[in-house]
């Protein structure tokens, strides 16, 4: 009798977490969580630092050179018509950041120094559910660690069920990451931020259904786009017009790359772009096709990059289900080559070559290679 008891109250739990989870919420498109994510405390501000807020329903209108007041000329006053009207002339609303795109790359332009942003960016993703694996401020580059979007995790009745009490066994076959690079803007006080996806997938490479392989996975520009969107939101700008600016860079646009080859067999990419804005859009292609910037000169318009073959930047796991939660540990052997990416101004169009670490153009299947990825990424 009393187990009958026991299991009825243990069933009437799981039902009411159930219920609690699904009244009123909506499926999340993006809910990121790293897999040895910390949470950091919330900052807590000391009372003595902050103001109350300001309730001015009982204000008292002014009447100073009118003689009488009345309600009618008061609530007139206080309408939100009049109210919007006396904040657009106090305060005129001013464009914090905007994006911009060419091509299939999208970017934010925001106002203020590398600097001032850096730390805000850096919240936004930890914020998002990601820990950040490379900090470099001096760079400008911030890397996150693989994450999984637990929105894609299929909702059944189990998981309605015990989601909530044992949601750590409920994982999806994916990870990402993002990268994301600072760079002082074309305009003086304004920041370019450009953020690129990478991201993995877990296949089986046993019958038997007990190894697994993690494999690369194709950038997400889309992914990428409502990142940029939801950075530029946290940064200040109006929801509606993030929107609304998203949208239009969805427009798709002509191609502004094509490759040639020269008589020594040499493969060069021509980019319909000045050299500011090129140099900038390289920068994103080589961190979206698998390339670890280590150095680089802008008067020169050199690129120091070592290449990291996608193949090996996973994780093979080994058996069992602990090594499932240890995703992020470990790493195996990297293959890397060095190459320098030299990017040529010739006024209103931008060439990019490929030469060897040493500094001569390299003619080498690789190098074919690698200006086929670029030129996908900047066409």
């Amino acid at each position: 009798m009393k187990f009958a008891v026991l299991r009825l109250t243990f069933c009437s739990m799981l039902l009411l977490l159930a219920g609690c989870s699904t009244i009123g919420l909506e499926p999340k498109k993006i809910d990121y969580k790293s897999s040895s994510a910390v949470k950091v405390p919330t900052l807590e501000i000391p009372p003595d630092l902050t103001s109350p807020g300001r309730d001015d329903r009982f204000a008292v209108p002014d009447t100073a050179g009118k003689g009488t007041a009345t309600f009618s000329a008061y609530a007139g006053e206080r309408s939100p018509q009049a109210l919007a009207q006396q904040k657009s002339d106090v305060l005129p609303q001013v464009d914090i950041a905007h994006i911009e795109r060419s091509g299939n790359q999208r970017w934010l332009v925001v106002n203020g120094t590398p600097d001032k942003l850096w730390g805000q960016v850096k919240d936004f993703w930890q914020e998002t559910g990601f820990l950040i694996k490379l900090d470099l401020p001096e760079a400008g580059v911030m890397e996150t660690d693989w994450a999984e979007n637990r929105a894609k995790i299929k909702d059944d009745v189990l998981r309605n069920l015990l989601g909530k009490v044992l949601d750590s066994l409920y994982s999806t076959a994916e990870r990402d990451k993002f990268r994301t690079r600072l760079e002082p803007g074309i305009q003086p006080g304004t920041t370019d931020i450009f953020i690129s996806h990478r991201g993995m997938y877990e296949i089986f490479v046993t019958e038997g259904k007990d190894q697994t392989k993690w494999q690369p996975r194709e950038p997400d520009p889309e992914l990428e786009a409502e990142m940029l969107r939801r950075l530029m939101v946290r940064l200040g700008s109006d929801q509606k017009r993030a929107d609304t600016e998203i949208a239009a860079a969805r427009v798709k646009q002509v191609d502004r790359a094509k490759l040639t080859r020269g008589n020594d067999g040499a493969g060069t990419l021509e980019v319909q772009e000045t050299f500011d804005r090129a140099w900038r859009r390289v920068g994103l292609a080589l961190d979206r096709v698998g390339f670890t910037v280590e150095d680089r000169d802008r008067s020169k318009g050199l690129y120091f990059v070592r290449y990291v073959d996608p193949e090996t930047d996973g994780q093979k796991k080994d058996d069992g289900f602990l090594s499932k939660l240890a995703f992020w540990k470990g790493s195996a052997p990297v293959s890397q080559s060095r190459y320098r990416i030299f990017v040529k101004d010739n006024g209103a169009l931008t060439t990019v070559q490929v030469l060897s670490f040493e500094g001569g153009v390299d003619q080498s299947e690789t190098s074919k290679k690698i200006l086929s990825l670029l030129y996908e990424q900047l066409k």
